[in-house]
C-alpha cells in the first residue's frame, strides 16, 4: 500500500515562495507584462536571468553532482504556483521540468548542467497540446542530418537547444541557430509558440525519445496543474478584493447574496484544484502512483482555472474588459493551458484506463 501524499506546505516551500514573489512583484508586473505582449520579444529573460542564475531555480530537478540544487517537484511546484500568479513569460516550465526531465530519462549530464545553470535553454521539440504517451511528430534523419517540420513548439523563440524527436526512434539535440524558429499565432500572448522548421540541421543523438519524451510531457502536464492553481488563486483573490472596493447602491458589490455564493462555489474549486496540484507534485516527487495522480490533477485543473478566470472578468464588470487590465492574460493563459500536455478529457480517458473504469 502506497503512503498518503503530502498535501502541506514545509517552512522551506513557504519560504522559497516568499523569495519568488518577492522577485516576480519586481520583475513582472502586470503593466510590464502587458507591454511586453504588445512587442517583438514577449519573453523576460531579465527575469528569467534572475530565477535561473540568481536564485538557481532552473537547476531544481537536477542533482548537485552536476551542477543543479538537488530539489524535488513540490518545490518546482510552489515556483510554478507564483509564475502562474505573474502570467511570467518565462521559459521556466518548457526548460526547467520538461526538457530537465526528458534529459534525466537519458542521463545526458553536460546538457543538464547547462539547463540547470539557466544560461542555456532547452525546449522538447513536441506540440505543446500533446499528452503524455500520445503519439509526437517526429523529423527524418539521415547521416545525422535532420530534415522536417514541427509546429505548436512553445518557447522555441528563445531556446538554445532543441530536443528532437526523430523517426529512427532517438532523441537529437539540435543548436537552435540550425533551425529556422517561425512565429505561430498564440491565444497565449506570454507563452508564444512557434514552429520549428529543420533543413538538414546536424544533431546529436542522446538516446531513445519514447522514455524521455514521455517522462518530460508527464512531468509537464503534472506541475502545469500548480501553475494553474496559481492562477486561478491569484483570480479569486483579487475579484474578491475588487468586489470588497466597488459599491453598488451605497453597499460593497460583494456583499450581495447571489455574488457570495459564486465567490463560494469558486473557493471551494480552487481548494480542490490545490489538493489534485499537490497531490500530483507529490507523487512526482516520491514515485508512487504518479499515471494517475497527474491525470487526475488534469482532468479538474483545466476547468477550475478557465472558470476562476471568466468569473474574474465577470465580476470586474467594465474595467475587466479592457486591455489595460491583467485579467485578459490570465483568462488567455488559463484556456492555453486548458490543452497543454492534454485536454481534460484526454486525462478522463487515460484515468478510466488506469482504474479499468472505461465506458461500456
Amino acid at each position: 500500500m502506497s503512503a498518503q501524499p503530502d498535501l502541506l506546505y514545509s517552512e522551506e516551500e513557504e519560504a522559497l515562495r516568499a523569495a519568488v514573489r518577492d522577485l516576480l512583484a519586481d520583475h513582472c508586473d502586470a503593466p510590464g507584462v502587458i507591454a511586453r505582449t504588445e512587442s517583438d520579444a514577449p519573453h523576460d529573460l531579465a527575469a528569467w536571468k534572475a530565477l535561473s542564475d540568481g536564485m538557481g531555480l532552473a537547476g531544481l530537478l537536477v542533482p548537485e553532482a552536476l551542477g543543479g540544487q538537488g530539489a524535488g517537484h513540490r518545490e518546482v511546484a510552489v515556483v510554478l504556483e507564483e509564475l502562474g500568479r505573474s502570467v511570467a513569460p518565462v521559459p521556466y516550465l518548457t526548460s526547467a521540468v520538461v526538457a530537465t526531465e526528458a534529459l534525466l530519462a537519458l542521463g545526458d549530464e553536460e546538457l543538464l548542467g547547462r539547463l540547470a545553470s539557466g544560461r542555456t535553454v532547452g525546449v522538447l521539440a513536441v506540440g505543446l497540446h500533446t499528452a503524455p504517451g500520445a503519439a509526437v511528430q517526429a523529423v527524418h534523419v539521415e547521416g545525422g542530418l535532420l530534415r522536417g517540420e514541427l509546429s505548436k513548439i512553445a518557447d522555441a523563440a528563445v531556446a538554445d537547444v532543441l530536443l528532437v524527436p526523430a523517426d529512427d526512434g532517438g532523441l537529437y539535440a539540435v543548436d537552435a541557430a540550425a533551425a529556422t524558429v517561425t512565429p505561430q499565432v498564440s491565444l497565449d500572448l506570454t507563452r508564444p509558440l512557434a514552429t520549428v522548421t529543420l533543413s538538414g540541421a546536424p544533431g546529436r543523438r542522446l538516446g531513445d525519445a519514447e522514455p524521455a519524451v514521455r517522462r518530460g510531457l508527464r512531468a509537464g502536464a503534472g506541475l502545469l496543474a500548480s501553475e494553474q492553481l496559481g492562477l486561478a488563486d491569484w483570480a479569486l483573490t483579487e475579484t474578491v478584493r475588487y468586489l470588497k472596493e466597488r459599491k453598488q447602491f451605497n453597499r460593497p458589490v460583494g456583499g450581495f447574496q447571489a455574488i457570495k455564493h459564486r465567490l463560494a462555489q469558486l473557493w471551494l474549486e480552487v481548494v480542490n484544484l490545490r489538493a489534485v496540484a499537490r497531490g500530483a507534485a507529490d507523487a512526482l516527487a516520491s514515485g508512487e502512483d504518479v499515471d494517475i495522480a497527474v491525470a487526475v490533477a488534469q482532468a479538474y485543473a483545466a476547468g477550475v482555472a478557465v472558470h476562476a478566470a471568466e468569473e474574474a472578468l465577470q465580476l470586474h464588470a467594465g474595467i475587466g474588459m479592457t486591455w489595460e487590465h491583467p485579467i485578459h492574460l490570465y483568462l488567455k493563459r488559463a484556456k492555453a493551458d486548458s490543452i497543454a500536455y492534454g485536454s481534460a478529457g484526454a486525462h478522463r480517458a487515460a484515468v478510466a484506463e488506469l482504474v479499468d473504469l472505461r465506458a461500456p
